[in-house]
């Protein structure tokens, strides 16, 4: 009966909560419609469909990525499609104080920050892993590391603004994928890191979401030539998944599932990871925890 009453009720309240929210939520493009908005990787790809969705939703959008011609084209075409707002700023995610100094010369020009969406990889072949240590420390700093600094820089306009964070993340960083160990190994970092933040955020009464997109294969150019030869396989539409990632992150999604079938999204959801999580919690004393 204790069982019952400390854990499995609970736990089956949680479960049918998360049921009749996600049952019942709305995405309207309202949602976006004057709110300020980073996208980093928008040069091309789902970056710059993530653009271009905000754009005509209305909202102020800052975007970066290393070519600033390909930012320039962007910034144009967002102002044509109605964003309130457009701007962009070069650079490389490689350098850790860009990252940093990026966030906020983004917030000073649009006057805060609702949502952060860390979009960005390094080039990465698709190959046998044949001991390239330096490599596995660029792809670590770009894809995890740099994201860690931008979500820190960031927080504080997102505590004011109660915003969202959205990280966009793969498959890769869910299930083991050959020809992809250290691709892999940066997207299972994120997972790790932003869900125990968010776990963080939850019990501090910290007001700013969490959402990570975790996406199969997605038609884009980058992706395409990537994996010509090792893998025959129709991606899912990049301006399709840019959408369900605005989505998500509007509505506060711990996490979305995009990919051509359904069966990621049945499979990978994993309720014993979800229960356990919640248990563990439970063994830690949250007051203690707040103080420190």
């Amino acid at each position: 009966m204790a069982l019952m009453k400390n854990y499995l009720l609970p736990i089956l309240g949680i479960f049918l909560a998360c049921y009749y929210y996600s049952a019942n939520e709305e995405f309207r493009p309202e949602l976006l419609q004057g709110k300020k908005v980073i996208v980093t990787g928008a040069s091309k790809g789902i970056g710059k469909e993530i653009a271009y969705h905000l754009a005509k939703m209305g909202a102020h959008v800052m975007v970066t990525a290393r070519s600033e011609e390909a930012l320039k084209k962007i910034i144009s075409d967002c102002l044509e499609y109605g964003a309130a707002s457009a701007h962009y700023i070069a650079g490389s995610m490689e350098n850790m104080t860009f990252a940093e100094q990026f966030v906020a010369k983004a917030g000073k020009i649009m006057g805060g920050l609702d949502m952060l969406i860390l979009n960005h990889i390094t080039k990465t072949p698709v190959k046998l892993f044949t001991g390239d240590i330096p490599f596995v420390r660029k792809i670590m700093e770009v894809n995890y590391l740099s994201y860690v600094v931008m979500s820190v820089a960031a927080l504080p306009m997102l505590k004011k603004s109660n915003g969202s964070i959205v990280v966009v993340s793969s498959m890769a960083g869910k299930i083991a994928n050959p020809l992809l160990a250290p691709y892999s190994a940066s997207k299972f970092a994120l997972d790790g890191f932003f869900s125990s933040i968010r776990k963080e955020y939850s019990v501090t009464k910290v007001n700013v979401s969490i959402t990570l997109c975790v996406l199969g294969f997605i038609n884009t150019e980058t992706a395409k030539k990537a994996v010509s030869k090792v893998f025959k396989h129709e991606g899912a539409p990049k301006e399709d998944c840019a959408l369900e990632i605005i989505k998500a992150g509007a509505l506060r999604q711990e996490e979305l599932y995009y990919d051509r079938s359904i069966l990621p999204s049945l499979l990978l959801r994993n309720p014993g990871r979800s229960i356990m999580e919640f248990l563990f919690l439970r063994t830690f004393n949250v007051e203690k925890l707040i103080s420190n």
